[in-house]
């Protein structure tokens, strides 16, 4: 019996095509600035998303912390959502790293809004820490999958061009805003200082992430990927998969959203779970269990079934989409929860 794999989009593996780019990968010493399947990826990133500079580093959170740390001073603030991927799946990095001190703000859909910017930024005076940093995450993990409005974006930008705070966006799955709105990659995230995206979620490589900027502050990004031990020798080999991803994955993300919806529709009909298909946006869907049901002794029951999800909470459950499972593994899923629940 076929294993149905929807704890995550990071457990795809490389496709024959992406196997062959690895193998075939041009390689020099990144560390030395002379990869050129490295510099090709980083170039093809510019142009995708408008930015002056890009820098190819070995994961999200180092992309995450990386920037935190470029940014700032140790005990300045950063304002950011309670749920977010940077506090509660990086290990305290902004305060290990950076010095920060973090203010976490509760949000409705991982929704900072402007208004609570300007609520949360400190006064200036000797007794307070200076509040200089806001981080936004778009799509957001833990609130399912949502999408930040466009709109609220551009005005969290204006409050923090008016008390000159940094504006920083974990975007390991911008990939799939961009092909649920249609907005541009380079619109989603022209609002921001910087960005950090994955490849290896829904794109579908093996390992890899990257930072977009200016160029001043790649350059200085660059120093701290160093420091974080992130520089790489002939990474060109991995950079590779990232490069395929980017130039054949973006566009079948909607075949993710559409089996995750599908999925959502399915389980919610069962009255074991309760869905809130409002925040069901993109490629997560995040299941409330009903009754007694706890997560995991749920969890080992659809595991002895055929089916793997992740515990999200203590009476919450997370399944994920990505280019591993299609309809068809979405709807025999379905069919073996059914089968599970009785």
């Amino acid at each position: 019996m076929k294993t149905i794999d929807l704890r995550s989009d990071t457990v795809t593996r490389p496709s024959p095509a992406m196997r062959h780019a690895i193998a075939e990968a041009e390689v020099g010493d990144d560390v030395f600035g002379d990869d050129p399947t490295v510099k090709e990826l980083e170039r093809v990133a510019t142009d995708l998303f408008q930015r002056e500079a890009s820098l190819f580093v070995p994961s999200g959170t180092m992309g995450n912390q990386i920037c935190l740390k470029a940014h700032s001073q140790p005990g300045w603030e950063l304002l950011c959502d309670r749920e977010c991927h940077i506090v509660n799946y990086e290990v305290a990095g902004p305060v290990v790293h950076a010095g920060l001190l973090v203010n976490l703000l509760t949000t409705e859909s991982g929704i900072i809004t402007a208004a609570m910017v300007r609520d949360n930024i400190r006064p200036k005076n000797i007794h307070c820490p200076e509040t200089r940093l806001v981080a936004l995450e778009n799509t957001h993990n833990r609130h399912g999958g949502t999408i930040l409005p466009q709109d609220e974006v551009l005005k969290v930008r204006e409050v923090c061009d008016e008390f000159g705070l940094v504006l920083h966006l974990d975007g390991a799955r911008i990939w799939n805003a961009h092909v649920a709105t249609g907005i541009s990659l380079a619109d989603l995230t022209r609002p921001f200082d910087s960005v950090s995206v994955c490849l290896s979620k829904g794109l579908g490589a093996p390992i890899g992430s990257l930072i977009l900027g200016s160029a001043e502050f790649i350059e200085k990004c660059r120093r701290e990927r160093k420091l974080f031990g992130g520089g790489m020798r002939q990474a060109g080999i991995i950079a590779a998969a990232g490069l395929y991803a980017v130039k054949n994955n973006i566009g079948r993300l909607a075949e993710d959203h559409a089996n995750a919806r599908l999925l959502a529709e399915g389980l919610d009909r069962l009255p074991a779970f309760d869905i809130d298909l409002t925040k069901v946006q993109t490629n997560i869907v995040i299941a409330n269990l009903i009754g007694d049901l706890t997560p995991e002794p749920l969890l080992a029951t659809l595991k002895d079934g055929g089916v793997l999800a992740v515990p999200f909470g203590p009476r919450r459950i997370r399944f994920v989409t990505h280019l591993d499972v299609n309809r068809v593994d979405c709807e025999e899923a379905l069919k073996r929860i059914r089968s599970v629940l009785g």
